[in-house]
């Protein structure tokens, strides 16, 4: 009997996808990865063993994710539409790779997933096997079996299968240390306000305890200390996100333009990934040469389209990885964030690299700029302007 791989999240698709791929023939192998989600994946594996899979296993690439995959979007400042940090989007190629590995490891032939075909994810998982394991087939039971979401629960229901969605609760939620990703439901009227009961990682904004600062310190544009204390990256991310969270920051309400061609109306909590974003790039602004920092701020939403377009394994990706690489030394000390109602502003920044000078900055007695200086570069910026100016007044 034909083996295949499923990557298994323990929820409502992935869950019917075993007893559907052992209705077709298949040996399945569920694999849950731990990208840092809630939740006790043993349990769901223990779950995916009483839907029928013959092996179940976890596999932790917590640490392979942070180092890999969430550091390099915090480096490039990624927001996809200027709002969404890649929640879901960074955590696909990594998965991917485990698929392949696992793959190779049991003798299975293929791997599947549990998107659909109007998500982006299906690109990710495939395009990211195709490029790391190309002699591995593919299956995408949820794309194939065209049920669609209330059918696939009445599919679960008439088998008694062990799920937790339920109709009267239809959210599909993705997440992983780096935010939560929700759809379905009432969510899909662009109009209608997305009900409390979505939310997990963040407070009601008029709940917020007040304002709070807090000092994010970074060494090599690796956040490595919060309020002082030392800490790894995702220790960093586990305490700003409760501070974050705790004030109302970090909630995103957002039509996407998805990868398929379609506008989905997406809700996205992450209030780490936005917080630190904030200060990481504000660190930038204090410490890159101009040119440096405006060339690398382009080649930021290249970047960011390149990973949400599911291409982390091509060539570019990485060639501007290198060009960013060069800036990382220098991204170093400290930035002060202030949370209140539902925002997080950069009040302070300091760093050993700053080029930003006070006594050419000041208009106190100290002022060593040079004054005189001006009037001719003002004349000289302008000329192409004036002469052309001229020109068309003058005809």
């Amino acid at each position: 009997m034909e083996r295949v791989v499923l990557a298994y999240s323990g929820g409502l698709d992935t869950s019917v996808a075993i007893p559907w791929l052992k209705e077709k023939g298949y040996e399945v192998v569920a694999v849950a990865v731990d990208v840092g989600q809630p939740g006790d994946l043993q349990v769901a594996v223990e779950r995916a063993e009483r839907l029928g899979a013959v092996e179940a296993r976890v596999v932790d690439v917590r640490d392979r994710y942070v180092e890999g995959y969430v550091l390099p979007a915090l480096h490039m400042n990624a927001l996809y539409g200027g709002r969404y940090p890649l929640v879901s989007a960074l955590s696909r190629p990594v998965i991917a790779e485990v698929l392949a590995e696992v793959a190779r490891e049991t003798g299975a032939t293929t791997v599947a997933h549990g998107c659909t075909g109007k998500g982006n994810d299906q690109v990710r998982f495939e395009v990211g096997l195709a490029a790391l394991a190309p002699e591995l087939k593919v299956l995408a039971p949820v794309r194939d079996w065209g049920m669609d979401r209330g059918q696939t629960i009445a599919y679960a229901e008439e088998r008694g299968l062990p799920i937790e969605t339920k109709r009267s609760s239809p959210y599909s939620i993705d997440e992983n240390l780096w935010g939560r990703a929700i759809e379905c439901g009432v969510l899909e009227d662009p109009w209608a306000a997305a009900p409390d009961d979505v939310y997990g990682l963040t407070a009601e904004p008029k709940d917020a305890p007040g304002e709070r600062d807090v000092e994010i310190g970074f060494s090599g544009g690796v956040p490595v200390a919060v309020d002082g204390e030392t800490l790894s990256p995702a220790a960093v991310i586990e305490v700003v996100n409760k501070i974050a969270g705790a004030h109302g920051f970090g909630r995103i309400d957002m039509v996407e333009d998805r990868l398929v061609g379609i506008k989905s109306r997406e809700i996205y909590e992450a209030p780490a990934a936005l917080a630190l974003i904030t200060a990481h790039s504000d660190l930038e602004s204090l410490v890159l040469e101009r040119s440096v920092l405006r060339e690398k701020r382009r080649l930021e939403t290249l970047w960011t389209q390149l990973v949400y377009d599911g291409l982390w394994f091509g060539p570019l990706r990485s060639a501007i990885e290198a060009f960013a690489a060069t800036t990382y030394g220098d991204v170093t000390g400290e930035v002060k964030l202030r949370f209140g109602f539902g925002s997080c502003n950069p009040v302070g920044r300091r760093s050993a690299f700053a080029l930003y000078d006070r006594s050419l900055a000041t208009y106190e007695g100290e002022d060593s700029f040079e004054h005189g200086d001006a009037a001719g570069f003002v004349r000289l910026w302008g000329l192409p302007t004036h002469t052309w100016a001229r020109v068309h007044r003058d005809g």
